[in-house]
């Protein structure tokens, strides 16, 4: 055991507790496997069961990513940006995209839009999925991951059919995408947000969110007013938990996001309840904008545009993107001298601001609260470290 620089040996500790007196002792909660949220420490100051501070060590995924994509040209960054936030690399791609076609006034052709806004939030969808079943695990319930992982499978077998690929796509490219949906691909989509709604998400809720077990050990804990919230500069579902209904698709719209009929759902309290609940109800609101993206998708139409030009040069100046991902915007700050690649690339990664809370909505919890409120960041050390 320890406090601080002292530490005791067993009998010292067995004879002070003895005696009554007890001490804050510092623990290592990590570093955790990568099949979990990823490599994460923290420094745990504990009193008794109680956290007294919690304190994230990052940096074990670290690859200097910010660094290396210096030396390359805009098109060469693309697959590499997906490893950043590797469960949702959709994004991370249509990030990189967006940013050089905005800089050049690129406008893609209609059915790219169109596909592009399915393909993301398909991707949303298996995040949220992929999250419902850890943090089930998180607190104790082992049933709703198996059937998260269960009906991800189906969505990322449709991913595979369109991409090539099921976690790492490389298939957004400036100016649209690298191919088109094949045939039978929008007609098995339907399938599959039919059996979402009818069978997969009833069962979620019956499982997991309609359980007073859940409900005790999440209503009260962990919460985050709406004014912390702010000043750290949290976002996405974090943020929106706490009662702030900001989302980029609704206040900075892009894709065809502007045109659909979609609600941001918030919470009250900024609790861990609130936090898992925002999401839930996220992946039906997913399943809502793909239906009206397939409802106004061209049946023809390119979707690679020939308006790019074959050499890629960003005017000389600063250049700010940003998206909403299932983690709460993701931005991209770009330097351009004028050449065939970025002089900076500066990656807003949400996971990385939203973990910064993980002391805030901890003190005075018990340490199982604490597992359970950093299943309700819902981080990604990928793009945490970069």
């Amino acid at each position: 055991m320890d406090k601080g620089s002292e530490v005791y040996t067993a009998e010292e500790a067995e004879r002070l507790g003895r005696e009554g007196i007890t001490e804050p002792i510092v623990i290592n909660l990590g570093p955790q496997h990568p099949s979990t949220h990823g490599v994460l420490r923290v420094i745990t100051t504990l009193d008794g069961e109680t956290v007294v501070k919690a304190e994230p060590d990052i940096g074990y995924l670290h690859r200097n990513w910010e660094k290396i994509v210096e030396g390359w040209q805009y098109p060469q960054i693309i697959p590499f940006a997906d490893r950043n936030d590797y469960i949702s690399a959709i994004f991370n791609e249509w990030l990189v995209c967006k940013a050089v076609e905005d800089a050049l006034g690129i406008q893609l052709d209609r059915r790219a839009e169109v596909l592009r806004t399915i393909f993301a939030e398909l991707n949303r969808l298996i995040s949220h999925q992929l999250w419902f079943g850890t943090y089930a695990m998180d607190i104790g319930a082992f049933t709703p991951f198996v059937h998260a992982l269960r009906d991800r499978e189906w969505a990322y077998d449709l991913l595979e059919k369109a991409t090539g690929a099921r976690q790492l796509y490389a298939f957004f490219r400036i100016g649209g995408l690298r191919n088109d949906v094949p045939d039978g691909w929008i007609e098995e989509l339907s399938q599959y947000l039919d059996y979402f709604e009818k069978e997969a998400y009833p069962q979620y809720v019956d499982l997991f969110t309609s359980n007073e077990i859940f409900i005790q050990r999440s209503e009260g804990v962990g919460v985050v007013p709406k004014e912390v919230a702010l000043a750290f500069g949290a976002t996405g579902p974090v943020l929106r938990a706490s009662g702030v209904p900001y989302d980029v698709r609704k206040a900075h719209p892009y894709g065809v996001y502007g045109e659909l009929d979609f609600e941001i759902p918030v919470g009250q309290n900024g609790d861990n309840l609130d936090r898992a609940m925002v999401r839930m109800k996220e992946m039906l609101e997913s399943v809502k904008i793909i239906r009206q993206c397939i409802e106004i998708l061209p049946e023809e139409g390119e979707v690679l545009t020939s308006r790019v030009p074959r050499v890629i040069k960003l005017p000389e100046g600063n250049y700010y993107t940003r998206l909403e991902s299932p983690r709460g915007e993701v931005g991209l700050w770009v330097v351009s001298t004028g050449g065939l690649g970025p002089y900076r690339m500066k990656w807003r990664a949400p996971s990385f601001v939203n973990l910064q809370l993980l002391d805030y909505m901890t003190r005075g919890h018990k340490v199982a609260d604490l597992i359970a409120a950093l299943g309700t960041i819902d981080i990604i050390l990928g793009e945490v470290d970069r």
